[in-house]
């Protein structure tokens, strides 16, 4: 098959390399439809000790397809299902599993190769975080999938409530869909980013109530602020980009009994500093969310099945196999929110 193999950072090629084989429990699936991903632009740009665990390796993790092959003791699944699959799935039996925390499993079963013509899916993600579409979800939108469980997971834990509200700062792909959930979710929603392609999103895909300009108002601190009631400072702060920075000024446009989400990962080693007092006497909840589970994986499913979340909106332009590298290089210069990729062109 046509694959895109990663080798190093900046170092991935379009190859021809073997399909592999189901094991028991495994299927085969034919990727119709992959898409680019933030995790994807900052593995190529340095590697990624998690998703890519030795070279070379598959490249990518969103994708929709048709099941080519079934190995031996699949069940609920059989060849032509058209199908969508989490990149992970719990083992169900480490301490995390038992304390209900899936995405924090230590033997997360990751699955990487969505850049190629097919992908064989681990028996345990079949069993566990595999879903047959409806006959009018497109691979397109299905493939949307994952990226969404990751917010739909972030949005929920941070129990946004109607009529609250909610900034966010960052908005690529993820901050753009915790702005759309946070709408669905009831409240009133402000985002802040510079680049006029997601700026222009904001209002198209998420309907935020208010948007900021970076480039013309470089400290949101203070509209943030005017955005609430009374002044007072948002109800919900979530940051979308993960930088320290970022991370600090964020937290400094909340109000006191109000919640901070930090949501963007931050490069491997980085500190933050916060006011104590405010904190403290504040009592101010802060929390950071990882990943998904099969329970947001569904939920995330739901809402793109249902229509609430027009995914498709966020494709910037289709692409074939082999110009992912085009891809990444497009979105490390900002001129794109997600690409679609299809193997077949």
């Amino acid at each position: 098959m046509k694959s895109i193999q990663f080798y190093a950072p900046k170092d991935i090629r379009f190859e021809e390399v073997p399909i592999k084989p189901p094991q028991e429990g495994e299927v085969v699936v034919k990727v119709m439809s992959a898409l680019t991903c933030g995790t994807d632009v900052k593995t190529y740009r340095r590697g990624h000790p998690v998703l890519i665990k030795e070279v070379p390796s598959g490249f990518g993790h969103e994708f929709a397809g048709i099941i080519d092959k079934v190995g031996r003791n699949v069940e609920g699944f059989k060849v032509g299902d058209r199908v969508v699959a989490a990149n992970s799935a719990p083992c169900g039996r480490c301490f995390y599993c038992r304390h209900e925390e899936y995405n924090l499993c230590e033997n997360l079963d990751l699955l990487n190769g969505a850049y190629a013509q097919y992908i064989t899916v681990p028996a345990r993600i079949v069993k566990k975080n595999m879903l047959i579409l409806p006959d009018d979800m497109s691979f397109d939108r299905a493939a949307f999938c994952e990226p969404l469980a990751n917010v739909v997971h972030g949005a929920y834990r941070t129990e946004i409530k109607k009529g609250q509200s909610v900034g966010i700062i960052g908005i690529g792909p993820i901050g753009l869909m915790f702005a759309r959930v946070a709408k669905l979710m009831g409240a009133r929603v402000i985002v802040a980013g510079r680049n006029p392609i997601k700026l222009q999103m904001a209002d198209d895909f998420a309907h935020a109530d208010e948007i900021v300009d970076l480039t013309k108002y470089p400290n949101p601190e203070r509209i943030f602020k005017s955005f609430s009631d009374e002044n007072k400072g948002l109800d919900v702060a979530i940051e979308c980009v993960g930088l320290p920075e970022i991370w600090e000024q964020i937290f400094n446009c909340v109000r006191p009994g109000g919640t901070v989400h930090f949501f963007g990962g931050c490069k491997s080693g980085s500190k933050v500093s916060f006011d104590t007092t405010k904190m403290h006497y504040g009592d101010i909840k802060m929390l950071s969310v990882f990943h998904h589970t099969p329970k947001y994986f569904r939920k995330a499913f739901e809402y793109i099945a249902s229509g609430e979340i027009e995914v498709e909106k966020l494709i910037t332009d289709t692409l074939p196999l082999e110009k992912v590298e085009y891809a990444m290089q497009q979105h490390i210069e900002g001129k794109a929110i997600k690409f679609l990729i299809k193997p077949w062109m």
